[in-house]
């Protein structure tokens, strides 16, 4: 494939995509503000969306079987461990941005999490296993993941247990 084309659908794929989350958001907002419909025309157009990041990122070749989309989870999540967050929180603790910080200190302890259920899943998607994590549980306030159930408190944030989403 062309550079330039290349770049284009990897520009393409992170607008579609950020498309996608904002509209969710937005949805949400919706829902809680009682607007039904406009919830769910935000919820139908973000599936669109999400539907033209697909298309993009298939047609880079980025999507491979699950243990390697599994790697790239891996290697995405180090990333945000190792190298983008504890930037991002230096700058916001030096700018002394409060917001900032607890948000990146959120994301990067629940990534941390990630990067190890990404790999314990990685060793049996290897073996053409699956694995069984029983119930996932994810803070709706900080992203905190865990599994087979909620804790009464969350360990990064303090969300009381109600504030958790079941999966």
């Amino acid at each position: 494939m062309h550079e330039m084309t290349n770049k284009d659908l990897t520009e393409a794929f992170a607008g579609e995509s950020q498309a996608h989350m904002k509209y969710m958001i937005f949805s949400d907002v919706a829902a809680k503000e009682g607007k039904k419909n406009i919830a769910r025309l935000f919820k139908a157009i973000a599936c669109a969306e999400q539907i033209h990041a697909t298309n993009h990122y298939r047609t880079m070749g980025e999507i491979k079987t699950t243990p390697e989309n599994l790697q790239a989870g891996i290697d995405g999540e180090h990333y945000e461990v190792n190298e983008m967050y504890p930037a991002y929180l230096a700058v916001s603790k030096l700018q002394e941005e409060k917001d900032a910080t607890r948000s990146f200190h959120g994301a990067l302890e629940a990534e941390k999490i990630h990067e190890v259920m990404y790999s314990d899943a990685k060793k049996l998607a290897d073996k053409g296993e699956d694995i069984d994590v029983g119930k996932i549980y994810i803070c709706s306030v900080c992203g905190y993941t865990t599994t087979n159930q909620a804790p009464e408190k969350c360990p990064i944030c303090g969300a009381p247990k109600s504030k958790f989403i079941g999966f």
